[in-house]
């Protein structure tokens, strides 16, 4: 249950030792008198090794879901996901595996783990109908507990820290970590006076024209509880329960539309179809000319993440680039162009 991204070339840095014991301190996080029977590797990831424990208690077979991960960046990245899996479990407990504990193991004091409830996860989609509306259902539910935009803890993209913070508008919080991701693409990648050139109008002026007027002139949108990473190789369906499942979040709360910005992705086996229908569920926030402008730009932050993770493929470099260009042509004159416009027309 769980694999992370495609084309990565890089190797795992977790020990195959943290899935061939049954830790102490894994056992500890499991109902009291239960006995593991078994361990075995289980699924695909870049990142982390995952296995699943085969166990049983007061008779009942149990089976448990594990991922390991190792050293500091481990530990941040189990803690991350546990607290962001947790949310989402607690808002919307049909789409998510219910989160148990996150901890370090006793014998590998450099491993570090995220333990969860075991789900049999076909190959299929997520179901183009149902899944969109029950994501609409947890944006709904999961409201930020400060009202604020961004997150308590760092979450990953793949491996990649995002440090949150909070933010009082969506705008503040997007223009802030953005500008700080494209500082990172930047040391991944390397120098590259194109994007250097672009980023200066592309936060300045494509930023607050497409995200400033979805709280101004009396709008507000409500910070939502996000996935963050909501690509088809973390979200599928549940052989049991045959319903829409999601794993590996990202989370942070945000914009609801940002979930959408990898849908955006011609790679990404979601793609528009769900777009529509998650908007059935969910309108389109105003103004709604706007839409499939903020989906590119939240699909071209997206890009950003990949060319920091992916730092050995220039594709997604050339991509960002691209879209990057396409967005500040297409909005040279900011929010103060659209504000003239607006007022000009009444």
């Amino acid at each position: 249950m769980g694999n992370e991204h495609t084309d990565y070339s890089g190797e795992i840095d977790v020990p195959v030792e943290a899935i061939q014991v049954i830790d102490p301190a894994v056992v500890s996080k499991l109902p009291e008198g239960i006995i593991v029977k078994a361990i075995a590797a289980h699924g695909a990831s870049f990142w982390t090794r995952t296995a699943r424990l085969d166990a049983e208690v007061d008779g009942e077979q149990k089976r448990y879901f594990l991922k390991t991960s190792f050293g500091g960046r481990g530990k941040s990245m189990m803690s991350g996901e546990f607290t962001a899996m947790s949310l989402i479990y607690a808002a919307k407990p049909d789409l998510a595996p219910k989160p148990i504990a996150w901890g370090t193991y006793t014998t590998i004091p450099d491993i570090h783990f995220f333990l969860c409830h075991f789900h049999d996860i076909t190959d299929e989609m997520p179901d183009l109908h149902i899944f969109p509306a029950m994501l609409a259902e947890l944006h709904r539910a999961g409201t930020s507990p400060t009202g604020q935009f961004g997150f308590s803890n760092t979450t990953y993209h793949g491996n990649i820290p995002i440090e949150h913070g909070w933010s009082d508008t969506w705008e503040e919080y997007f223009t802030r970590t953005t500008r700080e991701l494209l500082r990172l693409e930047q040391e991944a990648q390397g120098h590259d006076q194109q994007l250097i050139q672009l980023t200066g109008p592309f936060l300045e002026k494509v930023v607050p024209r497409l995200l400033r007027p979805l709280e101004t002139k009396g709008r507000r949108i409500k910070p939502c509880l996000i996935h963050g990473d909501l690509w088809y190789g973390n979200a599928s369906m549940d052989g049991d329960s045959e319903l829409p499942i999601i794993f590996d979040a990202a989370s942070f709360y945000a914009h609801n539309e940002y979930d959408l910005g990898v849908w955006r992705a011609t790679w990404n086996k979601i793609g528009k179809p769900y777009i529509k229908n998650y908007h059935k569920s969910f309108p389109v926030s105003p103004p709604e000319e706007d839409h499939d402008d903020r989906n590119a730009l939240y699909a071209t932050r997206v890009n950003v993440l990949d060319s920091i993770l992916y730092k050995g493929n220039t594709g997604y470099r050339e991509k960002l680039i691209v879209e990057m260009r396409k967005l500040v042509e297409k909005f040279p004159g900011g929010y103060e162009e659209y504000e003239n416009t607006t007022i000009s027309s009444k």
